[in-house]
């Protein structure tokens, strides 16, 4: 049974209906005409016959017990993430290091518990510090109980203070943290650099925040580029803070220089991507003699395009184990003037940019025939555009075939890579470029 609605003339009224079956087939059957729906909304019937109703269904019973205020208010906390973190922080010494660099410290509060707090936050959630406080209420963080925003924004200062030598005390957790994880013979073999950008919302970023190339594709809000570095077993070492404006390029060498400082870490090989190559960042490594492995790029290196890709060189098969699978890539070397490149050619990789190209370009003819002009601001499209004799773009049929088919040998289709310098047990004895290249 339902309540329908039936407007006659100008008044709509109300009427008790339900379905009936009759003859075979299905009709609505009036049970109460209820009046005018005007005056029976204004006369309480309707709520008097759901509230009666409601006396014999125990969902409603309980609801409207709710929403009468009868019912206390169910109070619900999430335990997962204190279980699941909290074993971590522990077992990663975070929480040992940072309660012996606070403890000669007169805090009424306490500090540890109140970053773990704030850290928990951003794994889960990621937010401000006032978010954080509101969040807190919802989970079960042991020993975080009666920590407010004030005791937040507190334990970011501690953080953010600097010794008379110019270091804060996040660069003296990150560097006892190393200290217990060193290894007993030796220190750090490798070392991965990798940057990101974070932006800034509203009025923030006084000092470090600058406009700059965005990674996030958000160049109109002021940024600062965070740089990460980890060892072999993908473990932290150090983070840095660098202003928005920074190119990568620039941040190799003073990261290198620091890692040695601050951790004694002087022959690490240093890996990076292709955003931090340059010529004067090759040569200021190798006269340091400091071995790395960083990007080249392939469309902006001559010599990768004229000479490494085109060599034919025999390829070894090589099977990566991935968190899906393994990763079949086709390895082979080449030599060129001392230097080692190691080009890597993913089947699947391959297939999934030939399936890009085509859907791209399919895109850009359904474009061009609603008209040519919107397509020029598009750098996907533009890079398949040509412009003939006289108006328009038509498209370049060359550059959307595969790179092989353009030339009489195999060219790559697409391009990650990086560069390297051998190590002191390696018979080589020059810096060496390691290139990862899929050919479609």
């Amino acid at each position: 049974m339902f309540v329908r609605v039936k407007k006659i003339g100008a008044y709509e009224y109300l009427y008790l209906v339900e379905n009936a079956r009759e003859g075979g087939r299905h009709v609505q059957r009036v049970i109460k005409a209820l009046g005018r729906r005007d005056e029976v909304e204004a006369s309480g019937l309707i709520d008097g016959l759901i509230a009666s109703a409601a006396r014999h269904s125990r969902r409603s019973i309980v609801l409207s017990s709710f929403y009468r205020g009868q019912l206390p208010e169910l109070h619900r906390l999430s335990i997962g993430p204190g279980l699941v973190f909290g074993r971590l922080w522990a077992e990663t010494g975070c929480r040992d290091v940072l309660k012996s660099l606070v403890i000669d410290r007169r805090f009424s509060f306490d500090v540890e518990r109140a970053v773990y707090l704030t850290v928990l936050h951003r794994l889960m959630i990621s937010g401000s510090d006032r978010h954080a406080n509101d969040w807190c209420s919802r989970v079960r963080v042991p020993g975080a109980e009666g920590l407010d925003l004030e005791h937040a924004y507190k334990a970011m200062a501690w953080l953010g203070e600097v010794d008379a030598a110019g270091r804060s005390t996040a660069e003296a957790v990150e560097e006892v943290l190393y200290r217990q994880r060193q290894p007993l013979f030796g220190a750090v073999s490798i070392a991965f650099l990798d940057t990101t950008t974070l932006w800034f919302e509203g009025a923030g970023g006084e000092s470090l925040g600058q406009y700059g190339h965005s990674k996030d594709y958000r160049g109109h809000l002021k940024q600062v580029v965070l740089g990460i570095v980890l060892d072999d077993a993908d473990r932290p070492i150090a983070s840095f803070l660098m202003p928005g404006n920074t190119a990568d390029v620039t941040l190799l060498l003073p990261v290198v220089k620091r890692l040695r400082e601050r951790f004694g870490i002087g022959e690490a090989c240093i890996v990076a991507d292709r955003g931090m190559i340059s010529a004067d960042t090759i040569a200021a490594l190798e006269a340091e003699k400091i071995e790395y492995i960083l990007g080249v790029r392939e469309r902006t290196s001559r010599e990768v395009r004229a000479e490494i890709i085109e060599d034919d060189g025999l390829a070894v098969p090589l099977l990566i184990p991935r968190q899906k699978g393994e990763t079949e890539l086709a390895v082979r070397e080449t030599m060129i003037a001392g230097r080692r490149y190691i080009i890597c050619r993913n089947a699947e990789q391959a297939k999934k940019d030939a399936a890009a190209r085509a859907e791209l370009v399919a895109g850009l003819e359904r474009k061009l025939a609603q008209g040519d002009k919107a397509l020029v601001a598009n750098k996907g499209f533009r890079r398949f555009l040509k412009t003939p004799e006289g108006d328009g773009f038509i498209i370049d049929r060359a550059k959307s075939l595969p790179p092989r088919k353009r030339g009489s040998r195999p060219m790559p289709g697409s391009m990650a890579s990086s560069c390297c310098a051998p190590t002191p047990k390696s018979p080589l004895s020059r810096s060496c470029c390691a290139t990862a290249i899929c050919w479609p």
